[in-house]
Parts: C-alpha cells; structure tokens; sequence
C-alpha cells in the first residue's frame, strides 16, 4: 500500500490540498466565478434597457412632404399610441392633403385617435364625458357626435390596427388627443404641425 500521507490523499488532488481537514471542518471553498457571471449579466441588461431608452426618447426626424398626398393617391402617415402617448409626438401634414392615417394600438389598454380642429375636440370630450358610467366597471356605450363634425376618429382596442383616410383643411389648426377617460390628463396629446404652401 503507501505511506499514510499518501493514502489520505486524493488522486489527481493539488499537493496543497488537506483532505482531512476540509472533511473535518466541513467547508469547501466555494466559486465566486458565478456571481461574476451573473453581476456581468445584470451590468449588461442594464446597459441594454438604458440604450432602448435613449433611442427610443429621440424624436424622429420629419418626413419627406415634396409630394403631398392626393384624392387618389393618399400619403401614408403611421400612428403608434402607446399607453398615454402617440408615436411619432409630432405629426407633420401638408394643408390641404389627403392622407391614409395607419393607426396601431400599441398599447395595453383602449386609445382613441382624434384629429381634428378645437370644435371637434371639444365635441369628442363632451360625448365621451356623456357616454362614461358613473359606476366603477360598468360597460359604457359607445359615444358618438352629430354628422358633419369634421375631424377624424378611430378607437382601437390593444393590438388591433386601423386605416382612415384624412383630407387636411386649408387653413386652422388641428390637434391629436385621446380623450378616453383618463388619457388626456395623463398626456395623451399629439402635435400636429401643417406645412402650408
């Protein structure tokens, strides 16, 4: 057999090592190798979610408006609402263009797309004012206003997408909000900018 400082010792064990005393005592050293990996981990999730941020903060730059949407041939303009705000901030129109507005719920909960000078905001506040229950989860009815408002609006329920088709007017100033109850005092307002030629 062996001397018994070799029979104590384990094969392939580094000369160093005491197999007696880490029996004894019972600790082992143990790796740190993934605390590492899982600080580098996070560091780099961190770093991650903080560039989407900062991409996603910057504004968009403004579309190409030399050819301005016609009758026939509408000029698409993409709409993203978010929870409580539009994407793109600002949406840039030509006066007297006929846009196809491509609108996407991104959100988790019902938005509305109301584009439309002061009196049609107004007449989209007020029916959506009248038509929201009084009582905690009750079903509202669907608002609506009297023919020949102007305007446009679409409703949308998560995920769901939409097309319309928008003449911008000649002259006046139009606005994007939702006003879901809710929505608009949590700064769910667009930015509408006309070109005028």
């Amino acid at each position: 057999m062996g001397s018994p400082s070799q029979s104590s010792r384990r094969a392939g064990a580094p000369e160093d090592f005491d197999a007696e005393r880490a029996s004894s005592d019972g600790a082992r050293r143990i790796s740190r190798a993934p605390i590492f990996v899982l600080l580098g981990g996070l560091a780099l999730a961190f770093a991650l979610v903080y560039a989407g941020a900062q991409l996603a903060a910057r504004t968009a730059p403004p579309p190409d408006l030399s050819s301005p949407g016609t009758a026939d041939h509408p000029r698409p303009v993409n709409v993203l609402m978010h929870d409580y705000s539009f994407n793109p901030r600002t949406v840039y129109l030509v006066a007297g263009e006929t846009v196809r507005f491509q609108i996407i719920n991104a959100g988790l909960v019902d938005h509305e797309f109301v584009i439309g000078d002061d009196d049609v905001q107004r007449a989209w506040a007020e029916a959506n004012a009248a038509a929201t229950p009084p009582a905690a989860f009750a079903t509202s009815p669907p608002a609506s206003v009297r023919p020949g408002t102007g305007g446009a609006r679409v409703l949308l329920q998560p995920g769901q997408a939409h097309s319309v088709v928008y003449a911008v007017p000649h002259g006046g100033r139009l606005q994007l909000m939702c006003h879901l109850p809710g929505h608009l005092e949590r700064g769910m307002v667009g930015r509408v900018a006309i070109e005028v030629r």
